[in-house]
């Protein structure tokens, strides 16, 4: 798919986030709108996936390990087709099957139910291990937040992925700089990320999460590597793609006011409409 095509379908999934969590009056806008563009390359291009038959056995895996980001999860699989898209206006609404977090019981494509932080990780290492137990070519990857990673349980399945040798584990950073009490290094830093996993045998790619090329090369790199998981540090904006809630910490866990919808909207237009010129 041309990286074109791959912007407009993330500007989309973007206005079904705003959308979604406006409806709700709830929901978590901000680190969903950073990676938006991530999980559209996964679902999109890089992901062997079938949204006719979602669990078919030799899909690739994904695993929301930031669970609270349901939002860019659940817009994501309804623009790939798995259920309708006017479902995402019932987010977090009693008798809706779109929870605040995501449950693999009762929606289509999601392989693991997640929300508390720093377990996601876990059952993708599990995953990533079954597969090498059973030698099945299926591949799995899973997104964490870099406020999440200051999770103990965090290091704990990295130092087993790497110990087991995963080269079939993507683990992907949502490195946004923020999380619900403010800045990650003053809350409790956990930086040098890369070096963290260097050290637990990962190969480590750093790039620009709203870049396609950088992101496509990415998970080319991924999957050439043998004998070690990987992790993708994408350096993103929380908020991305929306003036007033980029790199605001209060975004985090904020819904919008009608006002501030349609100035969302008005602008997630704007951007879909020069895409659609170029």
């Amino acid at each position: 798919m041309e990286i074109l095509e791959l912007k407009k379908i993330a500007n989309e999934i973007r206005k079904d986030i705003i959308t979604s969590v406006f409806s709700a009056k709830s929901g978590h806008p901000g680190g969903s709108l950073s990676s938006a563009d991530i999980l559209t390359y996964l679902y999109f291009e890089e992901m062997n996936i079938d949204p006719k038959n979602p669990q078919k056995q030799d899909r690739d895996r994904f695993v929301l390990s930031k669970g609270h980001v349901a939002p860019v999860y659940y817009s994501t699989l309804a623009n790939r087709g798995f259920f309708p898209k006017e479902d995402l206006k019932t987010l977090r609404k009693i008798g809706s099957y779109l929870q605040g977090h995501p449950d693999k019981k009762h929606i289509p494509g999601v392989d693991m139910s997640t929300g508390s932080l720093g377990q996601g990780i876990s059952a993708a290492v599990g995953m990533a291990l079954s597969a090498k137990l059973g030698n099945d070519n299926y591949r799995t990857y899973t997104l964490l937040g870099d406020g999440e990673i200051q999770e103990g349980q965090v290091w704990e399945a990295a130092m087993f992925a790497g110990h087991k040798k995963l080269d079939n584990l993507v683990v992907i950073i949502d490195n946004n700089g923020l999380q619900i009490d403010g800045n990650i290094e003053e809350v409790c830093s956990p930086y040098p990320i890369d070096e963290k996993f260097k050290s637990f045998n990962f190969h480590v790619i750093n790039i620009d999460a709203h870049n396609f090329d950088e992101i496509k090369m990415a998970f080319d790199e991924a999957r050439s590597i043998k004998d070690k998981p990987t992790t993708i540090i994408a350096k993103s904006i929380k908020g991305k793609g929306i003036s007033f809630m980029e790199n605001q910490a209060c975004w985090h866990g904020s819904a919008p006011n009608e006002e501030q919808y349609e100035l969302a909207m008005k602008e997630l237009n704007e951007v879909g409409e020069k895409l659609c010129q170029m």
